[in-house]
Formats: structure tokens, C-alpha cells, sequence
């Protein structure tokens, strides 16, 4: 496989791009972002792009892949609804065009979250906007699939790049063993993230909106 990984210096990206450099069947991976994530592996190349809205100076170096994971995405603590539906939906919508159009019938993994709207009517913002952004992808021509995991545990020293999830890693990390066990299905990680998304590109799965037992269960 050729895999397309947007957002990679995430958390949840990070764990993806691990997968795939190990996965032996991904004979490569581009990764696209504002920035690099300094990582080197024969399999690896980087792109760094200073807008991801346009993605048309790229397009040559987009063709040929047969999934793309979709890991970029940003807290809505503090933002508007406008500013949060400029980043969440404007540009997932933006770079899931162009490669509809680039690479008709890729695989499309976007990551969303545990308690996404998909009526888009209800009063939590990011779910409503994140509902949307789900509902807007599924018309396009791609076999697009939705991750909703809730807690995810960072593992092999990947890290959050936003303070208070860290802040709040670290208070739970002694609990997330006794959490696991009392409830499996509560709690994922980042390398079980990646290896789903890998399995999902590789034979796709019976529904498009995974919920975490669907996750943990690949």
C-alpha cells in the first residue's frame, strides 16, 4: 500500500505513522503538514506545506495512494464556531475533495471522536461541527471511514502536543491499567489507532463509523 498521513506530529498521527513504517505491506508513506516531523525511514517522505487549504501546487505528488489517514485536527477549547469550523471542516472537506478527485475511490480514515452529532443539531459545538464534517465526507466519492475513539493512551514515548491532555495523561496513566481491564472498551491506544486504520484500508469494515469496540476489536 501507498499511504497518504495528514496531521502525523499529532498524537494520535504519530502512533499512525509508527504502524505503517512497520506495517511490511506499506511500501510507503507521505506524510503532509506545516511541519516536519523529523523522522527519517527509507519509506518516509515528507511534505511540508504552508497551506493545506490549497493543495493544488502539490497535486502532482498526491496521485497513486490507496488510503489516506486523516489524524490533523485541534481542540475546540476557547475557539468560536466559526474559527473551529475553518480548521475541522473547512480544510478535512478541502484536502477529502482533491483527493477524491486525485485518487477516485481511495480508502479516507478520518479521525473525529466519541460523541459526534451526526444530526448536526445538538448543543455541544464540536460535535455538531465534527457531525457535519462526518456527514459532508461520506457523499464523496471515497471509502471513507469514521474513527470515534475516546480516551486514547500515547504509548512508545509518543507524547500530546496539547499541554492539557498531557496534563491530563499524566494524572490518569496510573489508572488506565485497572480502567482497561473494568472496561476494555473505554480506553484505547495509539498503536491499536494505527493498526485499525491499517487493517480498515486493507479489507475495509461492514459499517463506516467505528466506535472504539470497533477499534480495539481490529
Amino acid at each position: 500500500m501507498n499511504v497518504l498521513l495528514f496531521g502525523a506530529t499529532g498524537m494520535v498521527g504519530q502512533g499512525v505513522l509508527r504502524e505503517c513504517l512497520l506495517a511490511p505491506d506499506v511500501a510507503r508513506v507521505v506524510t503532509v503538514g506545516r511541519s516536519a516531523t523529523g523522522q527519517s525511514h527509507p519509506k518516509l517522505r515528507e511534505i511540508v506545506a504552508t497551506d493545506l487549504y490549497d493543495l493544488a501546487p502539490l497535486e502532482s505528488e498526491l496521485v497513486g495512494f490507496d488510503a489516506c489517514f486523516f489524524c490533523l485536527g485541534v481542540s475546540s477549547a476557547g475557539m468560536s464556531e466559526e474559527r473551529y469550523t475553518r480548521v475541522t471542516y473547512d480544510l478535512t472537506l478541502a484536502v477529502a475533495t482533491t483527493l477524491a478527485r486525485l485518487n477516485p475511490g481511495m480508502t479516507f480514515v478520518y479521525v473525529t471522536g466519541a460523541g459526534t452529532d451526526s444530526t448536526e443539531r445538538g448543543r455541544t459545538m464540536w460535535a455538531r461541527v465534527k457531525g457535519r464534517t462526518e456527514n459532508a465526507l461520506l457523499r464523496l466519492p471515497l471509502k471513507t471511514f469514521l474513527f470515534r475513539p475516546g480516551m486514547i493512551q500515547p504509548l512508545h514515548g509518543i507524547r500530546s502536543k496539547t499541554r492539557l491532555y498531557r496534563a491530563g495523561y499524566a494524572v490518569l496513566a496510573p489508572f488506565t491499567p485497572l480502567l482497561k481491564r473494568r472496561f476494555p472498551n473505554a480506553v484505547t491506544t495509539t498503536e491499536q489507532v494505527g493498526r485499525a486504520m491499517l487493517a480498515v484500508a486493507r479489507r475495509g469494515h461492514p459499517t463506516p463509523v467505528l466506535e472504539m469496540a470497533d477499534i480495539n476489536a481490529l
